[in-house]
C-alpha cells in the first residue's frame, strides 16, 4: 500500500483533520452562540436529522448560529472554502454569491442549505464585514442554525479575495 504524505499547509491540515474527525462520527457538537428565527425557506429531508444543542448558560445572540449541532445522516458533504465571483462587488453581494456557490454544490449532492451543520468563515476585514455576513447568512440558513466559526485573517487566496466560507453538511 502506498503511503500518502501528510498535509503540510495549515489549510490542508485543517481540512484533513475536519474530514477525519467528522468522518468518524455522525454528531458534530461545536460551541458558539444562539440565534433567532430565519427568513430562509429550505427544509431538511427525513434522512438528515439535525438537532440544535443549547446549554442553559449560553449567552443569547441574534447572529444566526446554534451553540452545538447533533447531526445524524447517511452522507457527509465537505465543501472547500468558497468565495464570490466578483471581488469588486459590495460585500453584501459578495456574501450572497458565496452562499449561492455553496447552495449549488449542496444541490449537486442532493441536499440543500438546510443540511449544513457547520460553517467556517474567514474575513480579511473582520470587524467591517461580520455584521453584513450575519445579515446575509440568515437569508440562506434555517433553525437550528449551523454551528459556526468566524475568523479574521490577513490574506486569502486568490489575490483580491476578502471572504471565504467552508461548510459541512449531513444528508
Amino acid at each position: 500500500m502506498k503511503s500518502k504524505t501528510p498535509p503540510t499547509t495549515p489549510q490542508d491540515r485543517r481540512r484533513f483533520l475536519t474530514a477525519g474527525l467528522l468522518g468518524l462520527a455522525t454528531g458534530i457538537p461545536v460551541i458558539a452562540g444562539a440565534a433567532d428565527e430565519s427568513k430562509a425557506t429550505f427544509s431538511r429531508p427525513e434522512s438528515a436529522k439535525i438537532k440544535g444543542l443549547n446549554p442553559p448558560d449560553a449567552p443569547a445572540a441574534d447572529v444566526g448560529y446554534t451553540p452545538g449541532i447533533l447531526a445524524e445522516g447517511q452522507r457527509l458533504v465537505f465543501i472547500s472554502g468558497q468565495g464570490p465571483r466578483d471581488y469588486t462587488a459590495d460585500m453584501e453581494t459578495q456574501f450572497r454569491q458565496t452562499f449561492e456557490r455553496i447552495k449549488v454544490i449542496l444541490e449537486q449532492a442532493g441536499g440543500s442549505m438546510a443540511n449544513i451543520v457547520i460553517l467556517r468563515a474567514y474575513f480579511v476585514h473582520f470587524s467591517r464585514d461580520l455584521p453584513v455576513y450575519r445579515k446575509v447568512r440568515k437569508e440562506f440558513l434555517v433553525k437550528p442554525y449551523p454551528a459556526s466559526t468566524a475568523v479574521g485573517v490577513t490574506e486569502l487566496a486568490p489575490a483580491g479575495n476578502q471572504i471565504e466560507i467552508e461548510a459541512v453538511a449531513v444528508l
